[in-house]
């Protein structure tokens, strides 16, 4: 099981965002982030911020860093760490699993990643085998995106989808964000899409639409 980071809102918690953070950072990063999100209305919340496990990343000289999976090249897609994006997966399906066995509905539980943390998002809650709550990807992308169909589990077939990403990243082209989002799309997803005027970050006018998207998913 991955360590991890919890907050609770109140006792009891039926709704359950995982946050899922980026390369090189750990479960920490996107606690303050979260603190700012309005969602009292939603009752008593556990935010669970695992730490990625570390790995040496290619891309980085190979230097040892918290990784969801190793980056082979800079263009993200060409050569893609399968079995590093696999075994993040099968992590992070289990992290759902015990929210579910704390009693938390699997349609009232969330992933939310940023950047690398986007994509082992949507990777994971796309073939998970029981409805979630949806899924948030920020500044990041559909890994392993041709085996998405094949693999994707009927019961997140139609799950709501927020991306959101800035026309300045020089990390994860915006053209990439879109490329996902189209795909999605495709798929028949309904994708709620923002961009925004900034790199590879997050924005206060993020935070504001993405909170209005969770109290409309889960409220």
């Amino acid at each position: 099981m991955l360590e991890t980071h919890e907050i609770e809102t109140g006792p009891q918690p039926r709704t359950t965002l995982i946050v899922l953070h980026g390369l090189g950072a750990d479960g920490f990063d996107f606690v303050p982030i979260c603190g700012e999100l309005r969602l009292q209305t939603l009752g008593a919340i556990r935010y669970v911020f695992p730490h990625a496990p570390t790995r040496p990343v290619t891309i980085n000289n190979g230097y040892v860093m918290r990784a969801w999976y190793d980056i082979l090249v800079t263009d993200l897609v060409r050569r893609e760490d399968e079995a590093g994006l696999r075994e993040s997966q099968a992590q992070i399906a289990e992290l759902i699993d015990r929210e579910r066995e704390r009693g938390v509905p699997a349609e009232r539980i969330v992933l939310l990643g940023f950047s690398q943390g986007c994509a082992m998002a949507l990777m994971t809650a796309l073939r998970y085998p029981h409805r979630l709550g949806g899924v948030v990807g920020l500044s990041g992308y559909v890994p392993l995106a041709a085996t998405t169909a094949a693999e994707r589990s009927d019961a997140n077939a139609d799950l709501p989808i927020f991306l959101a990403h800035g026309t300045q990243d020089p990390i994860v082209a915006p053209a990439r964000g879109m490329a996902s989002r189209d795909a999605l799309r495709a798929l028949g997803h309904e994708v709620e899409w923002h961009d925004y005027p900034m790199p590879h970050s997050v924005c206060a006018e993020e935070i504001e639409d993405l909170n209005a998207w969770l109290l409309k998913q889960l409220g």
